[in-house]
């Protein structure tokens, strides 16, 4: 079976959309990375959705995002530390989704040497502030 064409406006580096699975994005990152150093890549967008993932070599060294963004932990343990001077502390494993809204601090403090995640940055820029996020 064919797969479908990618719509346009839609970016993948990947040679079919429906393979954004961690071990081919995290092959495509590795890919990317002996090319340019970067510790990150995007995987897909659409509309305001960019799928990206990312890891950093034992130190994340990024700044607060203008828009709202979901992690997806794929692999490694360590601590997830949001807000300003450090604010609260949560340990992280793999499977774990957290939430950060656009221009709050964060970083991942990194226990082990595998770990990678996922993230989707999505909405406008400056983030959706008007209902405050909730679980169900």
């Amino acid at each position: 079976m064919t797969p479908p064409a990618v719509p346009p406006g839609v970016l993948t580096p990947l040679p079919d959309p429906s393979s954004l699975t961690p071990a081919a994005a995290l092959a495509a990152l590795a890919s990317e990375t002996s090319r340019t150093g970067t510790p990150f890549l995007e995987l897909f967008k659409h509309g305001t959705l960019s799928v990206e993932i990312y890891k950093p070599d034992r130190v994340d060294r990024q700044q607060p995002h203008t828009r709202d963004e979901i992690y997806v932990v794929i692999a490694g343990r360590g601590t997830f530390v949001i807000g300003p001077g450090g604010g609260h502390r949560h340990p992280f494993e793999p499977g774990q989704v957290l939430f950060v809204p656009a221009g709050v601090v964060h970083r991942f403090k990194i226990s082990t040497p595998d770990f990678a995640t996922g993230a989707s940055f999505y909405g406008p820029e400056g983030g959706k502030r008007a209902h405050p996020p909730r679980l169900q």
